[in-house]
């Protein structure tokens, strides 16, 4: 199943092409498309181990290999990591800030286009001179001569590349602080400006859930006047979408408003109906039925189940007393 020296390429080479082909197309429109970095992040996985099988199956076995162990086992974890790390939450700004940056891009994806193209056809339009010579002595020794001898210009850029990206992450990371750390006393000083100029409230956000109709973290709290609001909800479940409506899980809730709103006053969610829907204990000050008082085991009118635990417990007491003084 390997490229031959007379280039023609095998009937079982030809069908794995043509399996892994589309699972690799279709991986990355879900790295263009994915809405979620994770998603996005898992379509790259998928199409560097479609490339690993390719890659075996061009008489390439370490590249194969290495293509799993170091970027799909260790790069690409690495970047779902981080993405953890960030939170799934983190919101991206679709504002151009630079103008005229989506043109500069699609010159420079034509360009690209141009380059790949004429680097599949040097590659495929002179007679291939076939893998068995180029690895003669062994996979790996070949793949180290082609680096160190024709690309040695190219792995020094790379290193380069690499060694300036790693101290621009730590320095970058440990920079200085362009202004200084805020204490507990600055916090509250802004939340309190902010309140003045009417931008936020310095207690708690509400809780989410509509009364006892549900205590859903997705369910919006509703204010003293009936609106839903929005701030009760956590910030990560409303920009994955998951927020639902009062209506969703209350319809008769909205309706109890909207009742109250058109001036029915006893119908609506703070009117007579409501406060004479509620029990009251019967508190001193309170109307409703007397508490419960409480019967002591041998009182009269005690039930028998409690004479009978208290027998039990005093059983208990004295067998536990005796134990001791033997």
């Amino acid at each position: 199943m390997t490229l031959v020296e007379t280039g023609t390429v095998s009937g079982g080479e030809t069908v794995l092409f043509w399996v892994i082909a589309p699972i690799m197309v279709i991986a990355s429109l879900g790295l263009l498309f994915a809405r979620r970095a994770v998603h996005a992040a898992l379509s790259v996985v998928l199409v560097m181990i479609c490339l690993a099988i390719l890659y075996v199956a061009q008489d390439a076995p370490f590249l194969g290999v290495a293509q799993v162990v170091v970027y799909t086992g260790a790069i690409m974890m690495l970047f779902l990591f981080v993405l953890m790390l960030v939170g799934v939450d983190a919101a991206d700004s679709l504002t151009e800030t630079i103008r005229g940056q989506r043109w500069v891009a699609y010159v420079a994806g034509l360009g690209l286009a141009l380059v790949l193209g004429g680097v599949v056809a040097a590659s495929t339009l002179p007679r291939p001179a076939g893998l068995t010579a180029a690895n003669i002595d062994s996979n790996p020794v070949g793949v180290a001569r082609l680096i160190f001898s024709d690309f040695v210009f190219t792995m020094e850029i790379t290193g380069v590349l690499l060694v300036v990206a790693a101290v621009g992450a730590v320095t970058l990371t440990h920079a200085e602080r362009l202004r200084p750390k805020a204490t507990q006393r600055d916090v509250l000083e802004s939340k309190m400006r902010a309140y003045a100029a009417g931008k936020g409230g310095v207690g708690q956000l509400p809780a989410p859930g509509v009364y006892a109709r549900s205590t859903s973290a997705t369910v919006p709290a509703l204010s003293g006047t009936g609106e839903p609001i929005e701030a009760s909800v956590p910030r990560v479940l409303r920009i994955r979408g998951q927020e639902r409506t009062i209506g969703d899980v209350s319809p008769e809730t909205v309706a109890a408003v909207a009742r109250g709103r058109a001036g029915a006053g006893t119908a609506g969610i703070h009117g007579g109906d409501a406060t004479r829907a509620v029990g009251q204990s019967g508190l001193p000050g309170m109307r409703g039925e007397a508490p419960p008082t409480p019967q002591l085991p041998g009182s009269p009118g005690a039930p028998a189940t409690l004479e009978k635990a208290s027998r039990l417990a005093l059983e208990h007491t004295d067998g536990a007393a005796k134990e001791e003084e033997l």
